[in-house]
């Protein structure tokens, strides 16, 4: 009998604390860096975004995600056998933000481990998981973004401290005798590295490099709109699907031009694009899953519904999840 893998239970979580876009002008004012809301939303689509308080870490924020998503699909934390966070923002060096995860769970003993690929890290994450769940080495996985983008953030570019915001998503991702992920379609290409990065790193107790986050935002966006109908388009051709199967298209939460742009190339009106960046902000990792949960949650999608679910960020990185909800 074939196994796959389907989502049984989305959770996601944002610190409390929001800022509107005019909230963040009059901070970034203070430091006499100029913006308004009409600036960042005309380029980004952008309105609001949540901060997480100091000494909260992109564990606190998933851990609350994980238990809401584990509530959501009826199974305790004890069941959980792989634990796997994509961020880009962990608690520390090592050990992982997944294995302190787990630990904050109440559990122990399954594996737990974090994936590294920028914004397209939960795509990563959700891809690993479910070759583990088909090949018998796991059952009952979290797969989980998380992340604190505001940690990095030079808040002295106004080009790019308006874009991202902090947060977590999670799912359940349970063995099936019925199809749910359908197909997954990965890629990387290191010589964009430059383009979005940041190139810190720590020797000899100090931080050789900038620790803050740069980017070119023009460079990103003529990458982005291509490579992310290309792995649409070769996650469908995997799974014998079209376009037209697609009920819900819910694309990395960047730049509502990049998603405008992906959506029209997959002949998709906005209204099947789940878009949440204009209270988000760019969450990298953890705005697909939080995406999905919103949607969940607000009964946008069903169970039955089909998702391509797909990302794109610093590496360059970039890949699809075609699935049955």
């Amino acid at each position: 009998m074939s196994r796959f893998s389907r989502i049984t239970g989305t959770g996601s979580y944002l610190p409390p604390r929001r800022l509107t876009n005019a909230d963040l002008a009059a901070e970034l004012a203070a430091q006499g860096v100029e913006t308004s809301d009409e600036w960042i939303v005309e380029r980004t689509g952008i309105r609001a975004r949540h901060f997480a308080a100091d000494g909260v870490n992109a564990s606190d924020l998933g851990v609350e995600a994980a238990r809401l998503a584990l509530q959501a699909a009826g199974r305790e934390a004890a069941e959980v056998d792989l634990i796997i966070v994509a961020t880009s923002t962990p608690d520390m060096v090592f050990p992982s933000s997944a294995a302190i995860l787990q630990h904050k769970l109440g559990v122990a003993g399954c594996p737990a481990f974090d994936v590294q690929a920028v914004c397209s890290g939960f795509v990563y994450a959700l891809t690993v998981a479910d070759a583990m769940v088909k090949t018998g080495s796991a059952r009952c996985a979290l797969v989980i973004g998380a992340e604190v983008f505001s940690r990095i953030l030079d808040f002295k570019d106004r080009t790019t401290c308006v874009l991202f915001g902090d947060g977590a998503g999670a799912v359940v991702l349970e063995a099936s005798d019925e199809p749910g992920i359908l197909s997954t379609d990965l890629h990387a290409d290191g010589k964009h590295a430059g383009i979005l990065c940041v190139p810190g790193h720590v020797s000899g107790g100090q931080v050789l490099g900038s620790p803050m986050l740069q980017m070119d935002g023009q460079a990103v966006f003529k990458l982005a709109v291509g490579v992310l109908e290309e792995a649409a388009r070769s996650a469908l051709a995997k799974a014998g699907r079209t376009e037209a199967d697609i009920d819900w298209l819910i694309p990395h939460q960047a730049n509502i031009r990049i998603m405008q742009s992906t959506a029209r190339k997959l002949k998709l009106p906005m209204d099947k694009v789940v878009v949440t960046v204009d209270q988000h902000g760019n969450t990298s990792a953890a705005s697909i899953p939080l995406a999905l949960d919103s949607a969940v949650r607000s009964g946008q999608i069903k169970r039955g519904d089909t998702l391509m679910l797909e990302g794109v960020g610093g590496g360059f990185t970039w890949g699809a999840v075609l699935l049955d909800f």
